[in-house]
């Protein structure tokens, strides 16, 4: 049984499916729900020269993304969980681990896109990290396959072909019929 959930959220698609199963376990075992997000650090190119005007990016613009992230991963919590939130200015990963000192979780869950281990160890993997590095049970949850897979199998509507001309001709991967 949990008592104090730690849940980290990015505003991905398995970020939410994780913020999903945090809240199912912290209503299952009336357990405390703490929210986590980093605030991204602007890239080195957004300080050059080249970067000034309108496609800059400054901190201010991704602090207010964090925040907005927060509001809207909280308002999905229901009112029987107590929630907290912990917005960071530490880069993901040293946020983790410096609240999982802080505090008394025994469960951190977190989303996962699903790459391979050579992909990971090559891009680097907050998920991974947590997993080797991490003093609790870590819950990685993957984007929905089956939502994934769909979306992907969709065929692209073809310029005068809508998708009512695909189910007309037979499905989606049936013929267009021929123009009379």
């Amino acid at each position: 049984m949990f008592r104090n959930i730690l849940v980290s959220v990015d505003g991905s698609e398995h970020s939410d499916r994780a913020l999903d199963e945090a809240i199912d376990v912290a209503r299952a075992d009336q357990a405390r729900l703490t929210i986590l997000t980093a605030i991204h650090q602007p890239p080195v190119w957004a300080a050059s020269a080249m970067a000034a005007g309108a496609c800059a990016v400054t901190a201010a613009d991704l602090e207010k993304e964090a925040v907005d992230l927060m509001r809207r991963a909280v308002k999905r919590v229901p009112k029987d969980v107590p929630v907290t939130t912990i917005i960071s200015r530490k880069p993901i990963r040293h946020a983790l681990m410096g609240s999982l000192k802080a505090s008394d979780y025994d469960l951190l869950v977190m989303g996962s896109r699903g790459r391979s281990a050579l992909t990971s160890s090559l891009l680097g993997s907050v998920s991974h990290y947590a997993l080797n590095h991490c003093p609790i049970p870590v819950l990685i949850v993957h984007a929905d396959p089956d939502r994934t897979r769909a979306d992907a199998e969709r065929p692209a509507e073809l310029p005068g072909r809508t998708s009512a001309d695909a189910d007309a001709a037979g499905g989606p991967g049936a013929p267009a019929p021929l123009p009379a």
